[in-house]
């Protein structure tokens, strides 16, 4: 057995975990946006935005259990729960631990969405934005590849994408995109006079 087997399948998964993440709030961000309008059933965004999201949370479980197994840096348990408590690149790896327990906060109030006050929902959720950002640095500082061409590469467009369907939902108005996504397509359509 490859003695850094442990090490590269930590890296791949911090990486999955980071694409399923990264589509999960893109999709959200196209879901509540109503970006397609119809074009796309808004059922089935809920439901792809919802599996991504699941998917994200186990490549985060796998990420963390590969780097306990491995032995080159030695991380403890306590490394991936308490902020700053790890001995290796403490600061860059309390971004990962906090990014950690947005996204368990995230998925847990998701799951008990129908039991808990709607508010409290939206709430948590919108702290989707602060789970990413912390993501994004994690990996850019605490990762070996964070400072290759193609992760930075890869960072900065995420990161435009997120931002840009980020401001679309921030500018759009509410009220028309609700109208507009409950309407047939011909009754959107503006009249020619």
């Amino acid at each position: 057995m490859n003695a850094h087997l442990w090490w590269y399948l930590s890296r791949a998964t911090g990486l999955v975990a980071f694409g399923l993440l990264t589509a999960s709030v893109a999709f959200g961000l196209t879901l509540s946006t109503r970006l397609f309008g119809r074009t796309i059933a808004p059922v089935w965004l809920t439901e792809l935005h919802r599996f991504l999201g699941a998917l994200s949370v186990i490549a985060t479980g796998a990420h963390i259990a590969t780097l306990l197994a491995d032995s080159y840096v030695q991380f403890r348990l306590i490394d991936f729960v308490v902020p700053f408590a790890a001995r290796w690149k403490p600061g860059a790896l309390a971004w990962g631990v906090v990014a950690f327990w947005l996204l368990l906060a995230i998925e847990v109030t998701s799951l008990m969405m129908k039991r808990i006050p709607r508010k409290l929902w939206r709430m948590v959720h919108m702290t989707s934005f602060a789970l990413f950002g912390a993501a994004v640095v994690h990996g850019l500082r605490a990762g070996t590849d964070g400072s290759t061409a193609l992760v930075q590469t890869g960072a900065i467009a995420t990161v435009m994408i997120v931002l840009f369907l980020g401001l679309v939902r921030l500018l759009a108005p509410r009220g028309a995109a609700r109208r507009n996504a409950s309407r047939p397509a011909a009754a959107v359509a503006t009249p020619t006079s």
